[in-house]
């Protein structure tokens, strides 16, 4: 190319113009390995960072999620240790009732039975309104006049869709109880306990209809059935918990993987091409040089 001004160098804005282009690939590549993310905001790739916020507002919502289900796990939780006190009380209920039943002991025998059973009628009335989890409950309270429990809703994905957790309502099982010996049981709200008056040989009528009837709200099988099924429901809303919590865990991982090949850098390979673009850098400023004194050989023919 041949010179003849010093106005306009095409040699130096040919690599000016390659200089500043190198320098952009340096300052690209220096961000990508810097922050770790090859698309790390919408002027990278903007199509790819809108699909990486969707993504990681999904994956978000998820951990929220299973944040809820882990407090709604706890709640199941402490209602199965208490289902499981109260099946045991019911059991060993029904081994009272048939000595209370047994018309061959003594009155003061018998009183020593009655008074043992409505021990665990008490203790199965504290196992019911102690089995409370952040302050809520799934067996209800006896304290005040039988509250029932309530189901409870819980979200279970990040789009909304939910579980239902199921009552398994025992506030009303303490009386229950006490009237298969003819009596009656209460707590008011400020938990004091009151039976109603078992007149005399009603206890052992009253037990001994208790094992014998088939269906009728003071037949025995009745209460225990009525616990296993709250056992079982409980059990299976525990399970369905723990594998929803599952899922969404392994449907995060996924996300974040399917998120990492979107928009994570390679940094072995920007490494080696920032070296590549450093020694062009300091080539693209050496030819900047050299053609910045070209102009000078036109001193010469005024020599």
């Amino acid at each position: 190319m041949s010179l003849n001004s010093v106005n306009t160098n095409i040699a130096a804005q040919v690599a000016l113009a390659s200089l500043n282009h190198t320098n952009t690939e340096v300052q690209a590549t220096q961000k990508r390995i810097s922050t770790g993310y090859r698309v790390s905001d919408a002027t990278d790739d903007g199509g790819a960072f809108a699909v990486a916020q969707r993504v990681r507002s999904d994956v978000g919502a998820l951990t929220s999620v299973n944040e809820q289900l882990g407090s709604a796990k706890g709640l199941v939780s402490t209602a199965l240790g208490a289902l499981g006190k109260i099946s045991d009380s019911v059991k060993t209920a029904q081994s009272l009732l048939v000595k209370i039943a047994d018309t061959s002991i003594a009155t003061d025998q018998r009183a020593q039975y009655v008074a043992s059973y409505k021990s665990l009628v008490t203790q199965v009335a504290n196992y019911v309104d102690g089995s409370t989890y952040n302050g809520q409950t799934l067996l209800g309270k006896v304290a005040g006049g039988a509250v029932a429990g309530t189901d409870k809703t819980v979200v279970n994905s990040e789009v909304g869709s939910t579980n239902t957790i199921h009552n398994a309502d025992n506030s009303g099982l303490a009386n229950t109880l006490a009237t298969l010996i003819g009596s009656t049981f209460s707590r008011s709200a400020l938990g004091v306990d009151s039976f109603g008056t078992i007149t005399a040989g009603a206890d052992q009528t009253a037990a001994a209809t208790a094992l014998t009837a088939a269906t009728g709200a003071t037949a025995f099988v009745t209460a225990l059935n009525g616990v296993s099924n709250q056992l079982n429901q409980s059990g299976a809303d525990s399970n369905l918990l723990d594998a929803t919590i599952s899922f969404n865990s392994t449907k995060m991982d996924n996300l974040n993987a399917g998120l990492g090949a979107l928009i994570d850098t390679d940094l072995a390979k920007e490494s080696a091409k920032l070296q590549a673009l450093q020694i062009k850098q300091q080539l693209g400023t050496q030819a900047l040089s050299l053609a910045n004194q070209a102009p000078q050989s036109l001193l010469s023919l005024f020599k």
